[in-house]
């Protein structure tokens, strides 16, 4: 009797000791990251299950109510600083160390995976005092892996002063259609071999800098003219053009451990015959890329808010199971849901009836903090508290600046050389500079102080041809004054107001910036060409150089046409 009432005194010691450290059990217990993520996800309910795989962005200049009471009240896994909310760079530092601070108090600890798109060139989400860059097609024209190593080192450099520790970039989608309208200047270039070695360079660079890089957008987004915000493009190739073409530079990437790859709301009708999109497919995310391309790390959806996800599933909630089912570990969406949205509540609810879509929550969420805590708990990562007054001491990036002026002037070519190549205008030639930018005007006057400005819209609207035909008009009749004309063309509508020049019996220099498609064809009179590939002050002050003769430009425009 002794005996038995002994052996019931210690196992009750080792159930209350055994009880006591998992209770105590949180995401700073020094414990290995495998066993840990498996000890928190064991200890989690499935409301904290679920909200440990979404990621909201907020509205506004400061994160909602509702955004605050999701990390307070729910665990919520994630937060995305979108483009809307980024003036103001203090701002954003303060609102990223009281949203950790508000994650940190919660029972188990877990900071927030903080995420942003700054690709560099055109798509710069966090704005206000961060660095304007070149952009990718910049790098593939320049074709140094150092000079995607650098970018992708010194922009990340940046908004880890901010506390953004995770980075949806590179883009790796090939630049194929040249009608493209949402990838463009974002790719490195239409060459796979070529944008997976740059890919690969550029997340190292930001893993460097201490943030978690993202490939973007599988399984390619750049063979379609379509914006997969607006409708589901559908991509028709065959699954041998996939597999030596777009998912090559993925094929880099893996090998080189990257940590996050997002899913692309894109239709490949060839291959998954019911025309469901990568993001949401099975076939794309689990067999494709977990099993044949042996990826180990996280999912990301692109922002399921965006038409080509929703409309294909039916509804928002739909879109979301189906992410989830598909193999995505993390759900992103633009705008906070509501606590009781449709979203929550039907996903709640089919975790708590379908076992198999608990366990894909489950696995999801042990993915994330798995991750999370390899993060978190090596030696480089993004502050978890930033000190917002303190962040201009490292934004911009003063070293950031010389390279990025460097590599813009290592990118600039030479499409096509006239007599104006390099220009020296004679005495009493007079010069005119043609386009929308600030930037375009004072460094063209740096080297020519004498020349005279036009300026047109920027935003010049869309399809009007007669707004495309005043300002044209305007432009021929202030041209006919002047012996050379210098004219920025970044889109159709300033293709089409440049082409009106041809007629006339003037030296015309087309300055090419963002993609150079517009002027690859049918601008054969124009007199000399030069390609910039993005509206960077860099790359004003890198095209002025080339054409005053500073520097002989190496560039080579990285696509094939």
């Amino acid at each position: 009797m002794k005996l038995k009432v002994v052996a019931f005194f210690f196992c009750s010691v080792i159930f209350t000791v055994a009880f006591a450290d998992s209770a105590k059990i949180d995401f700073w217990s020094d414990i290995p990251p495998e066993p840990l993520s498996k000890k928190l996800v064991e200890s989690m309910g499935d409301e904290e299950l679920l909200a440990q795989i979404l990621m909201f962005g907020w509205a506004g200049a400061e994160p909602s109510d509702l955004l605050n009471s999701w990390v307070i009240q729910r665990g919520l896994g994630s937060v995305k600083v979108f483009g809307w909310n980024t003036d103001n760079i203090q701002k954003v530092a303060k609102s990223v160390r009281i949203l950790q601070q508000e994650a940190a108090s919660r029972s188990l600890k877990i900071p927030l995976f903080v995420a942003t798109d700054q690709e560099g060139g055109w798509i710069r989400h966090v704005k206000g005092e961060t660095s304007d860059t070149p952009g990718n097609l910049a790098i593939g024209a320049s074709g140094y892996p150092l000079d995607a190593y650098y970018s992708g080192f010194y922009i990340n450099r940046e908004i880890r002063a901010l506390g953004i520790n995770m980075n949806f970039a590179p883009t790796v989608d090939l630049y194929t259609n040249l009608n493209s309208s949402v990838i463009g200047p974002r790719s490195f270039g239409s060459d796979p071999v070529d944008s997976g070695i740059l890919g690969e360079a550029f997340a190292a660079g930001s893993m460097d800098a201490g943030v978690i890089p993202t490939a973007k957008h599988f399984p390619g987004h750049g063979d379609t003219s379509l914006d997969s915000h607006g409708r589901l493009p559908q991509i028709e190739i065959d699954a041998r053009t996939l597999v030596n073409r777009e998912l090559v530079p993925f094929e880099y990437l893996i090998k080189a451990k990257i940590p996050a790859i997002m899913s692309g709301h894109l239709s490949f009708p060839q291959i998954e015959s019911d025309g469901t999109p990568a993001s949401l497919s099975k076939k794309f995310l689990t067999d494709i890329l977990r099993r044949q391309m042996n990826y180990d790390g996280l999912i990301i959806t692109d922002d399921m808010m965006m038409n080509g996800a929703t409309l294909f599933a039916g509804s928002f909630h739909r879109a979301v199971m189906m992410a989830i089912e598909a193999g995505n570990d993390i759900i992103i969406s633009s705008t906070t849901a509501g606590l009781y949205d449709n979203m929550w509540t039907r996903n709640l609810e089919r975790m708590r009836t379908n076992s198999e879509f608990k366990e894909r929550v489950k696995d999801a969420a042990r993915r994330v903090i798995f991750t999370k805590l390899n993060y978190f708990k090596s030696e480089n990562h993004a502050p978890l508290y930033p000190d917002e007054n303190s962040i201009f001491e490292h934004i911009p990036d003063k070293d950031g600046q010389k390279f990025f002026l460097e590599q813009a002037c290592r990118s600039v070519s030479v499409y096509k050389q006239g007599t104006a190549f390099p220009l020296k205008p004679a005495e009493g030639e007079r010069v005119l500079i043609a386009g929308p930018f600030l930037a375009l005007y004072s460094e063209g006057r740096k080297r020519y102080p004498n020349v005279s400005t036009f300026h047109f819209s920027y935003e010049l609207k869309n399809d009007n041809s007669n707004f495309d035909n005043w300002n044209a008009a305007s432009l021929v009749s202030v041209a006919d004054s002047y012996d050379t004309i210098i004219i920025c063309v970044y889109d159709k509508h300033t293709a089409n107001i440049a082409k009106r020049l041809r007629y006339m019996d003037k030296r015309v220099v087309i300055l090419s910036i963002m993609s150079p498609v517009f002027v690859l064809d049918d601008f054969d009179w124009a007199d000399t060409i030069l390609c910039g590939y993005s509206y960077s002050g860099y790359s004003f002050a890198a095209l002025f150089g080339a054409l005053s003769g500073e520097f002989i430009p190496q560039g080579i425009v990285p696509l094939k046409h």
